[in-house]
């Protein structure tokens, strides 16, 4: 079967998901999009499985060319997506929100994501993005290697704050674990910044049952479900099943994320890997669009799907 065919019947399973739904369609709030020279480097990273990924194989599934990528999101009904970048070093941030600000001009359907590090301009920069429309942050502390409670981020977790920004945060152990990775430091930003609207990556793996916890203390704080419960991950941090209650009765602040194009399976898998948990039509629907609907309506009311007509 060509590649072409493959990715066809792909989308048309997607979309047939979400259809039985009753949705419009998808939002995916963890979606890499980051200029190409560095997006080819973090391609590059994980074909070597090193250790920042765990030294697991990882190939890239949908290892495409950006328009091509941005085609196939469209082709599978998302709706909305994200530009998660990140930098890794001093002075990277504010030439990566230039690039994403570019890139959510000339894709509507992106949501306009930025990011940040701890240096001494890091108020001024993320003033000016949100100033600027950024409906998103996203934090990758592990990459990072950054205590997000550094008092550097203080006044910036301040601004999104008051602005309702949400921030998606890789700030759990896994795939393998940072020099300021778990929940502790999370907790201790939480403490100062009660009303930081947190959506946690990944679920926080493995730590899930520590950022349930923050989930359930905070109102503000969501979890997204990329990579969990999907084959890949449940083989190496399996989700504790003890912990589903607690996980089923946050419906309303659990947001469906996939990592594409960084997946080493195809995007339909996490998908199936929600449904299977039995939790109902009701709580996927909640998942997969009107969850994130809400939350980006609710800050920008011109920048987000609305969410889906309910009956």
């Amino acid at each position: 079967m060509s590649e072409q065919r493959k990715v066809s019947e792909e989308a048309g399973e997607v979309r047939r998901f979400w259809g039985r739904l009753g949705l419009p369609g998808l939002i995916d709030v963890h979606t890499h999009f980051m200029p190409e020279r560095v997006l080819h480097k973090v391609w590059a990273y994980f074909d070597t499985n090193g250790p920042l990924v765990g030294g697991l194989e990882w190939p890239i599934t949908y290892r495409k060319a950006e328009e091509e990528r941005a085609a196939l999101l469209r082709e599978f009904g998302v709706r909305a997506f994200t530009s998660m970048l990140y930098p890794h070093k001093p002075g990277m941030a504010g030439w990566l929100n230039g690039w994403a600000a570019d890139f959510a001009r000339r894709t509507p359907d992106c949501l306009h994501t930025a990011t940040l590090y701890p240096e001494p301009d890091v108020e001024t920069y993320v003033r000016e993005a949100v100033a600027a429309g950024a409906r998103v942050f996203k934090a990758h502390v592990q990459v990072g290697a950054y205590d997000p409670a550094d008092e550097r981020l203080d006044p910036a977790w301040g601004v999104l704050a008051e602005a309702g920004t949400p921030v998606v945060m890789h700030c759990g152990s896994g795939p393998a674990p940072g020099k300021h990775t778990g929940p502790e430091p999370v907790a201790r930003v939480l403490a100062r910044h009660p009303r930081l609207r947190l959506i946690v990556a990944h679920m926080g793996m493995p730590e899930y049952e520590e950022f349930l916890g923050l989930a359930e203390r905070y109102n503000e704080v969501r979890l997204d479900t990329t990579m969990a419960f999907t084959d890949f991950t449940e083989g190496f941090m399996p989700y504790p099943r003890a912990a589903l209650p607690r996980f089923a009765a946050l419906g309303d602040r659990i947001l469906f994320g996939s990592d594409f194009p960084n997946i080493p399976y195809p995007y339909l898998h996490q998908l199936q890997a929600l449904e299977r948990l039995g939790l109902g039509e009701e709580w996927l629907r909640a998942v997969c669009h009107d969850n994130a609907a809400a939350l980006f309506t609710a800050a920008d009311p011109h920048t987000c799907p609305s969410p889906a007509p309910s009956g």
